[in-house]
């Protein structure tokens, strides 16, 4: 054992607690500089850069060619800084030093030029991205080099989002899903939405961008799937307390798979009509998915006029009525009672009485009603003019204006 110490310790140990803090040291080092690398390998199957949609591909490319335009500013100027970091150095004597140096007409053009290229770069990439790709804008083309079809009917899809789930209504099958969505490949879709109670995000990553639905109002979004697949869909706007559960399956199939799929949905016995979507209105978490095989006709348009309730005024007939001059002080409360929707799709203990302002019905929806009645307690009605008990009937010119007589 040697005498000689450092700092009190024996030289020995002093080297064997040297070797010792340099591998911790090198441990955390390498930590440090592998885990950017393990981050680049968790997004190797990220849905959003790898999408299976044209219109989702198209949106992957804008985001990869504004990345690109980008660095091309970002990097120089991170090389530069270290460059010239290292380059102008105190110990560095070699470097020029030139203290009244204050212009370079050549360095300036590079700083602003550049720069005003890549914005104008990127505006025109946006603008046409913006138009393009515009969710309300009908698709001119399924996949590169291949146009829409004139005589492909878009598939309809009507969305509507729940607490805590998401209803799908196919108008042209006459038929619906809870929390299962499907769609041919290659087959343009037309999304209709709309949501119960709050907003949400419609979003599936592998078919396009994120749409919101709003009470009361209609948001649309045009897409196609052009691989087949299983991929998932959910909301991407916190909506409360099951808003994490509120995922569905959205299945690309082929024609043919598409069709035994539909036929095994119009097998299902269950009839989705107004009082059945009333009882699935009611908020519920983690709900599987769910098949009727008939819906009642319009049911998407009451449940985007707030009036699937029988009776109930909607709202495109009370803002024609307001249009129109309105119902007097008997409209004065006509919006009022529309907030008892957010309170009874809630479950609040203490929400007010369930009050609407009802429906007028036109006489064309009456005569049909009693043809489609057939009783005898719904015959029509003497259409014969009301006379007062005992009263004569009263003579054209009281309807008219009446001239006084002159007296000249």
């Amino acid at each position: 054992m040697s005498n000689v110490t450092l700092n009190g310790v024996p030289l020995r140990m002093a080297q064997i607690s040297a070797v010792i803090m340099t591998g911790t040291t090198l441990k955390r080092f390498l930590a440090v500089a592998i885990l950017p690398f393990l981050t680049m390998l968790t997004a190797c199957n990220a849905v959003v850069m790898s999408p299976s949609g044209d219109v989702a591909a198209q949106q992957r490319d804008l985001i990869v060619i504004s990345t690109i335009l980008m660095l091309i500013i970002i990097v120089p100027v991170m090389l530069l800084t270290v460059f010239f970091a290292w380059r102008y150095r105190q110990s560095n004597t070699e470097a020029r030093y030139e203290p009244d140096w204050d212009h370079s007409t050549q360095l300036e053009l590079i700083i602003w030029a550049a720069p005003l290229l890549i914005i104008i770069c990127l505006g025109a990439l946006t603008w046409m991205g913006t138009h393009l790709l515009d969710p309300y804008r009908p698709l001119d083309r399924i996949a590169p080099g291949r146009l829409v079809d004139k005589q492909v009917k878009p598939l309809q899809v009507e969305v509507v989002a729940l607490d805590w789930k998401w209803l799908f209504i196919y108008p042209e099958y006459g038929v619906a899903t809870v929390n299962e969505l499907a769609a041919p490949v290659d087959r343009p879709i037309d999304f209709r939405l709309t949501s119960s109670a709050v907003m949400n995000s419609f979003y599936i990553p592998a078919l396009a961008g994120q749409i919101y639905t709003m009470p009361g109002m209609q948001t649309k979004l045009s897409a196609v799937i052009n691989h087949p697949g299983t991929f998932e869909g959910f909301s991407a706007n916190y909506s409360g307390a099951g808003f994490s559960g509120m995922k569905f399956a959205f299945l690309g199939l082929s024609d043919a798979d598409f069709d035994k799929w539909m036929a095994d949905v119009k097998a299902q016995g269950a009839k989705l009509d107004r009082n059945a979507y009333l009882e699935l209105e009611r908020p519920s978490e983690n709900e599987p998915a769910r098949r009727y095989g008939s819906v009642e006709t319009q049911l998407f348009t009451a449940v985007l006029n707030r009036c699937v309730e029988l009776g109930k005024m909607c709202m495109d007939e009370m803002s024609s009525i307001d249009a129109k001059g309105g119902l007097g002080l008997a409209g004065i409360n006509n919006v009022h009672p529309l907030e008892y929707d957010k309170y009874r799709r809630r479950g609040a203990i203490f929400a007010p009485p369930t009050t609407y302002v009802a429906r007028i019905c036109t006489t064309e929806e009456e005569e049909r009603m009693r043809a489609a009645a057939q009783s005898p307690l719904l015959s029509p009605r003497d259409s014969s003019p009301i006379l007062g008990a005992g009263l004569p009937r009263p003579t054209a010119p009281l309807f008219g204006v009446q001239r006084r007589p002159s007296n000249s």
